[in-house]
């Protein structure tokens, strides 16, 4: 996994900083405890297509298709099973926010501070889910706290189940490409643990470049990691399509 989530840690299997969901719509309550999901608006709020979010402010987390077998979309509360699933995976608590051991309680709160994470305008926390049966398999964020300096960072993980089967690479590739052209980021950046193989080389597949490493980085556990960093510039261009906007 990569960084997933904003001064986190990284995930195994999954390359991303999964920002804490807004509230995603202006509809549902992100911290009263409502169990509505986010709204599905194809855009980023009025910043979408215009150029990245100018500042601190409530972000619309958009659905977007990861291909034709996964679909991006905003945190809901029907989603803690997936989190009662990382919640038992012994490295994605390690990096995450995902509280261990699980609570219905803990799970609830975890997602209100993905729809809070929006609603601040610290970056778009998407929750990964197969289309053929809505099952929710992992998560994936960009986080924009340093986006005034012209970069963003992605972080994401993936539970056992839904692993092996290219999930990542695709929900890597549609959040690259969309952060890099209709939000406009200059540079997006994620990091790495230097034993991460797979996650190394869905990053590098997805056309990011390993820029160095970085010691003693991270807090993971009860130790400091060293992390590589890897990179990809809007000049650069992703090499793939556009991402796919669902209604």
């Amino acid at each position: 996994m990569a960084d997933p989530e904003p001064a986190a840690r990284p995930a195994p299997d999954t390359n991303a900083d999964p920002a804490p969901g807004p509230r995603s719509g202006s509809g549902s309550g992100s911290g009263s405890g409502s169990n509505k999901g986010p709204d599905t608006d194809t855009g980023a709020g009025s910043d979408a297509g215009s150029g990245p979010p100018s500042g601190p402010g409530p972000l619309t987390v958009p659905s977007m298709s990861a291909g034709p077998d996964f679909v991006l979309r905003p945190w809901e509360m029907s989603d803690l099973p997936l989190i009662r699933e990382a919640a038992r995976d012994p490295y994605i608590p390690l990096i995450t926010t995902v509280p261990a051991p699980y609570s219905d309680q803990a799970a609830e709160a975890f997602v209100r501070e993905q729809w809070e994470r929006a609603a601040t305008g610290t970056g778009y926390p998407f929750a990964i889910v197969r289309s053929r049966d809505r099952r929710p398999v992992g998560a994936i964020g960009l986080w924009l706290r340093d986006l005034p300096e012209g970069r963003a960072s992605i972080g994401y993980w993936m539970v056992a189940s839904g692993r092996g089967l290219g999930v990542a690479r695709a929900a890597l590739r549609t959040v690259t490409g969309w952060a890099l052209r209709d939000l406009g980021i200059p540079r997006l950046q994620l990091f790495v643990e230097p034993w991460n193989a797979a996650s190394a080389r869905i990053a590098e597949d997805v056309g990011y470049r390993r820029e160095g490493l970085l010691r003693g980085w991270q807090q993971v556990g009860d130790e400091r990691r060293d992390m590589a960093v890897y990179a990809l510039l809007n000049s650069d261009g992703p090499g793939d399509g556009r991402a796919v906007a669902t209604d």
